[in-house]
């Protein structure tokens, strides 16, 4: 497990450190605003178009096969730009490595789920969103730091080195997982698969989280710095909030394991908790803003173990790939979507407003959830659905 949890820590550390160095730079190779925002761009959009393709191409291939050209890709790309050095190689090797976590992110989703039994999949999503937490956590650090110390260049260094050690470290470690015989799926047979309430149920609640997460994480240092706060207090927000689900993860999904929680209960509570973190953000000073963040970061922390695991759950195995592709992509247009609508309602009113409105609609979903929990009382047990 652990070679998988080391690509799930350098899909999150390649994202968010590139990401958050690009505009700090002294290299010249972000001008504008707008090139930057392309950048940006260009990494999610990747994702957002590749990840479902990658996760069919694993279903028929191996997981294993797709998680070692992705990781083996992200490394080529990332020593793309270090060696040519050029701005427009950066476009290059960002697409690049945009496409590779598209490929090496969802297989090893896929495999979590394939490597453990159903009555451990609490446990391994748990872990797996751990390490990736850490990967977001310590990004913009490390990332930082590394652009300090040698440029862009260093960076991309780093990330190659990193990808190419976790590729082998996988290629020896992670045994061969075959694919499995599948019965002739129509586009009809998919529309189904994907519109049925146990995958679109998970995959909003994890959309949801993350809109909320990426909002948190862009906008509570603007709130706190429009409070008066420094640069230390609003930074310590943001690491708040990445270790508050960065903790939460491993327990939630050993609670889920132990049948102390169940997949139901618990994505209703992590959205009624992300909700009132929101909501907690619209009060004025450090107390908003911190409380804010512990509150998004445990309500974020409880339901990605979740809904990882109840989308394995109900899965047939010879179709995990497409399904964790899929998934990821409704958390990248959350991803995107949550910055969107607060920065939307800011502009027009304040960011006080732009806040509730995502902890409303946060908390609508959470109030749904719940009255489909007193529905179904659905009592875990292991090997069985949850």
């Amino acid at each position: 497990m652990w070679p998988l949890y080391a690509a799930g820590f350098t899909t999150a550390f390649g994202a968010h450190g590139v990401a958050a160095s690009l505009g700090g730079g002294a290299d010249g190779a972000v001008a504008s605003l707008l090139v930057l925002g392309g950048l940006l761009a260009l990494y999610d959009g990747a994702e957002v178009l590749l990840k479902p393709l990658f996760g069919t191409l694993a279903d028929r291939v191996g997981a294993r096969p797709v998680l070692l050209g992705g990781l083996a890709a992200f490394a080529a790309a990332s020593a793309l730009y270090a060696v040519a050095d050029s701005p427009g190689w950066l476009w290059a090797a960002r697409l690049g490595q945009g496409a590779a976590a598209s490929a090496f992110s969802p297989s090893a989703s896929a495999l979590v789920a394939r490597l453990n039994p159903a009555a451990r999949h609490g446990r391994a999503f748990g872990g797996y969103g751990f390490h990736k937490s850490l990967g977001y956590t310590l990004g913009p650090l490390l990332g930082g730091v590394l652009v300090w110390a040698g440029g862009l260049r260093l960076l991309f260094a780093v990330l190659a080195a990193l990808g190419a050690a976790v590729a082998g470290w996988a290629a020896l470690a992670v045994p061969a997982v075959p694919p499995l015989p599948r019965t002739r799926q129509t586009v009809l047979d998919l529309a189904r698969r994907l519109a049925d309430p146990s995958f679109l149920a998970p995959t909003a609640a994890l959309a949801a989280a993350t809109a909320a997460l990426s909002a948190g994480v862009g906008f509570l240092p603007v709130s706190g710095r429009a409070a008066g706060l420094g640069t230390v207090a609003t930074g310590a927000a943001v690491s708040v909030l990445a270790g508050c689900a960065a903790v939460v993860q491993p327990r939630a999904g050993r609670a889920l394991d132990d049948g102390r929680l169940t997949t139901r209960s618990g994505l209703a509570a992590g959205l009624l908790v992300t909700a009132a973190g929101l909501a907690c953000a619209t009060l004025p000073g450090l107390p908003g803003v911190l409380g804010g963040a512990a509150l998004i970061g445990v309500g974020t922390g409880l339901v990605t173990p979740l809904g990882f695991a109840a989308l394995a759950a109900r899965t047939p195995a010879e179709r995990l790939g497409q399904t964790m592709g899929t998934a990821e992509l409704g958390r990248e247009l959350g991803d995107a979507g949550g910055p969107l609508l607060v920065a939307a309602v800011a502009s027009s009113a304040t960011l006080t407003y732009g806040f509730g409105a995502l902890a409303a609609l946060v908390g609508a979903g959470a109030v749904v959830a719940s009255a489909r929990c007193r529905r179904v009382r659905a009592v875990h047990r292991p090997g069985t659905e949850r």
